[in-house]
């Protein structure tokens, strides 16, 4: 699945989420591609898309607001 910027419609990420709901978080181990520079910027708009943090332990991205999306 691709995690693109909500703003621009760069790809951040290649994802393999788990579950049918909306995206809030990325687990750093469900990251297949990584295409950002900066952790959770953008690199095309420089727009900050999330925020690192500890989802039961593991590390993960909680996305801001409605700054990144899904796709194919």
């Amino acid at each position: 699945m691709a995690i693109r910027c909500n703003k621009c419609k760069t790809l951040l990420y290649r994802y393999h989420k788990g579950g049918k709901g909306a995206l809030v978080k990325c687990f750093v181990e469900r990251i297949s591609e990584d295409h950002t520079e900066q952790e959770g910027v953008c690199p095309s708009c420089e727009t900050q898309f999330a925020r690192r943090t500890l989802v039961r332990g593991t590390p993960a991205f909680k996305i801001i607001g409605n700054k990144a999306v899904m796709g194919k």
